[in-house]
């Protein structure tokens, strides 16, 4: 019995293979873009683990100086000499032909096992940095050829981070061309017994739970995670429907094997069993495509997060169990969720029931209200979540209640719109037309539920963009003030340019800075000169009174907006360095911390720092620039020019959300694709309305021009309902997940003409997913409706 029970059930795929199209495709297309964005994720932080494996010793505590000045040799073997068991490491960061990378260098005989991932039992591998012979310098194979012409032995190793090399502490030295510095120190786990204390010039900074740069980017990763849940809830939709439809479709068929003998709990099962192979096929397709588009969105993430937080990933990608057992799990968890419904209506279907379409369209109304009644405690919750709420977390918790609840409304308001359109038509084909509609909007529902969670995802996303790249080109033209960048390879070579310079009339800005950490991350202070370049063009947003003249006077610090909200500051407030914050800027496109303060007082704080970068203002940057390259032998990206600054921003800038863009359009298809196949799904149950009214005289042609126009009325109400949503989707991506993610908040701007295309390009894709059911329909033999009179239906 449960083998014909199994072959009942699968025959009703076989006469639906459309149907079974739209399970597979669409849970596949769910999976595929969750797995991907999971696949790209688990490459970054894979990178990042590789990296702190180097950069922060394996997770031992470490020691610095204080003040954040280089640690010296005789320092070092002070602490020795005091019985402190630590192992120098000297850090910095290599250019090589306009690339950076960070070169590491450690001493080998004092390394602590535990910040290395060797074991004792291993033999002098040629391989392994601790017994590696002469200057060598281990690296990822895609920065093996910057060491080129470096009188140093390249060993390539695949599972190095990308951007950082490793090398003994002489030879980084040399590379490095400094001398008696000594970036850090690595404490050993073990120390001697009676260790007297630590002098009070040096701090101990225990390991942390994570790496800076993985700290930096967990909300840019938190970012992506969430689009790949608003796709995959898109893809979901798009199963609940199929799965409900064929459960409607298939309640003769459960009530003559409940006839014939099959228990309940055995039919259950056999349903359950059938969905999750089809999970597990649907899973597999979609974790293989999800490899495709995470390889291709790999590259430009990398630069993102390259040019946003200065973290090197690597260019690879790896088939990580994590994420495709993750998209595995997913596909199996949306379909069980997706079942759920249809499965408890199996429990409580009776024996004798039948699939009246007019019945279904009546139990479709009372769940539409039931619907819309937990949308309203939805958008409750939500405005409990944006009142006393905060963190990432919070802002994406309103964004769910924000968008499930729409979703959950979206069937009533359908169905309020199509019965007011009918009273306001009262001829015969209008007021059929319009109730023939509401009839059919049950097995559409949930396709217009994931065309209004993809058009108000496009609005929002492309709102927020937008709004940024504006706001983003105004920051530049006030930030880039300078008509010219000048870069000096030493302080000598400064000197001579800067004299250059002034004699030609120019204005000369120094910009220096020093790396310090502020609330345990990384973060800089710069000395800016008083000139009226800052005066006039520095983004200020809150400032005390005569703030330039405080700040030139040596009164107190501005800090960038980053700074002031994650260790809410203000101005008035004392930052850890002892300044004074007199005010907060505008800082876009950077996630760092910054403090600035005169020049002055840079110069008593860190007297050692010299000045090798310069902004020169001019008012003929082009001959200036004949002049300077001229007169001085000047490298490649010595001099820069103002607009190739700014074209150099706005590529990361363009490239930083390439990703999401890219989500967006993939959402939007499948949203087209869950309308396609959601008419094809219902064509052939059209035929017992549409009969009658063929055999009263309307053609075929014209039933199905009326099919087209009414893909093209749900797809405007769908459309119209959208654009608020995506209005407030686009104001809590702005005022809340913006800000908690990068540490920024911008203004939002409207932009009626993108959503105008977009409402153009949704009815593009409605009429294209009509098109095909209409034409169908159009050629539906003449016979084959005849027949719909001598069938029982």
């Amino acid at each position: 019995m449960i083998r014909l029970g199994l072959s009942a059930l699968l025959s009703h795929w076989r006469r639906n293979p459309w149907q079974f199209a739209t399970l597979i495709a669409g849970l596949a297309l769910a999976t595929a873009l969750w797995s991907g964005v999971q696949a790209i994720n688990a490459e970054a932080r894979a990178s990042y683990d590789n990296a702190a494996d180097v950069l922060s010793g394996g997770g031992l505590q470490q020691i610095r100086r204080a003040d954040s000045a280089p640690l010296r040799v005789a320092e070092y073997v002070g602490l020795r000499r005091m019985g402190w068991q630590v192992s120098p490491v000297l850090e910095g960061a290599l250019d090589v032909d306009g690339r950076t990378i960070r070169l590491t260098g450690i001493e080998p005989l004092t390394l602590p096992q535990a910040a290395t991932g060797d074991t004792p039992a291993q033999p002098a591998d040629p391989d392994n940095v601790l017994f590696a012979e002469g200057d060598v310098v281990f690296v990822h194979p895609d920065d093996a050829a910057l060491f080129d012409g470096r009188a140093v032995t390249v060993r390539p190793d695949a599972s190095r981070a990308p951007g950082i090399a490793v090398t003994d502490i002489a030879t980084a030295e040399r590379l490095l061309d400094t001398r008696d510095e000594i970036t850090r120190l690595i404490v050993a786990p073990t120390q001697p017994l009676g260790l007297p204390a630590l002098p009070p010039r040096y701090v101990m900074t225990a390991p942390g739970t994570q790496n800076d740069v993985a700290r930096l980017t967990e909300s840019f990763h938190l970012n992506l995670t969430a689009f790949g849940l608003l796709s995959f809830a898109v893809g979901i939709f798009i199963v609940y429907g199929a799965v409900g439809l064929a459960f409607e479709q298939r309640r003769g068929v459960f009530r003559t094997l409940r006839a014939l003998g099959l228990p309940l709990r055995t039919l259950m099962g056999l349903l359950a069993v059938e969905l999750g192979v089809f999970a597990l096929i649907a899973g597999g397709v979609g974790v293989t495509l999800g490899y495709l588009i995470a390889a291709a969105l790999l590259p430009d993430v990398a630069a993102t997060l390259r040019g946003l937080y200065g973290a090197d990933i690597t260019g690879q990608l790896q088939l990580r169990p994590a994420w495709w057992l993750s998209g595995l799990g997913m596909a199996l968890a949306g379909t069980a969720i997706a079942a759920t419904a249809a499965l408890i209506k199996l429990a409580r279907l009776p024996l004798l029931s039948f699939n009246h379409p007019r019945a279904m369209s009546m139990h479709a109304a009372g769940a539409a209200r039931w619907m819309a009644a937990v949308a309203l405690g939805l958008f409750a919750l939500g405005a409990a979540i944006a009142w006393g709420g905060q963190g990432l977390f919070a802002g994406f918790a309103l964004l769910a209640c924000l968008l499930i609840g729409a979703a959950f409304c979206l069937p009533l308001l359908l169905s309020s719109a199509l019965l007011l359109a009918g009273r306001l038509h009262r001829s015969v084909l209008a007021e059929w037309f319009w109730a023939d509609s509401r009839q059919q909007l049950p097995g559409l529902s949930m396709a217009l539920m994931a065309l209004l969670l993809a058009m108000a995802a496009n609005i929002g996303v492309s709102t927020m963009v937008s709004s940024f790249r504006l706001t983003f080109t105004g920051y530049l033209d006030q930030r880039l003030a300078s008509e010219l960048y000048l870069t000096a390879q030493t302080f000598e070579e400064a000197q001579q340019l800067t004299a250059f310079v002034q004699s030609e009339g120019a204005t000369v800005l120094p910009i220096i800075w020093q790396d310090l950490r502020i609330g345990g991350l990384p973060a800089e202070i710069y000395g800016i000169r008083d000139h009226v370049t800052y005066r006039e063009n520095w983004p200020l947003l809150a400032a005390v009174p005569d703030v330039w003249d405080r700040v030139a006077r040596g009164e107190g610090a501005l800090i960038n907006e980053q700074l002031a909200r994650r260790n809410d500051l203000a101005p008035g407030d004392m930052l850890e360095t002892g300044d004074r914050v007199l005010g907060v800027y505008g800082d876009y496109g950077n996630s760092a911390g910054q403090v600035v303060i005169s020049d002055a007082l840079f110069a008593q704080r860190y007297p050692e720092v010299q000045a090798l970068r310069f902004g020169l203002r001019t008012e003929d940057a082009a001959h200036l620039s004949e002049r300077l390259e001229a007169r001085f032998d000047l490298t490649e990206d010595a001099l820069i020019n103002q607009s190739e600054l700014k074209a150099f921003s706005l590529a990361v800038f363009e490239r930083t959300f390439s990703v999401t863009a890219a989500l967006n359009v993939l959402t939007l298809s499948v949203a087209g694709l869950a309308l396609l196949i959601g008419l094809l799904t219902l064509a052939s149950l059209r035929l017992p309305q549409l009969a009658p009214v063929w055999a009263l005289g309307l053609t075929r042609r014209h039933l199905a021009t009326l099919e087209l126009a009414r893909a093209l009325c749900l797809a405007v109400v769908t459309g119209v309902l959208a654009v608020p949503l995506g209005l407030a989707l686009a104001w809590v991506l702005l005022a809340v997940v913006n800000v908690e993610a990068f540490g920024w908040r911008l203004p939002m701007f409207l932009f009626p003409l993108d959503y105008l295309k977009l409402g153009a390009l949704t009815l593009l894709a409605a009429f294209l997913a009509a098109l095909w059911p209409a034409v169908r329909l159009a050629r539906t033999p003449p016979d084959q409706l005849l027949r719909v009179f001598s069938n029982e239906r």
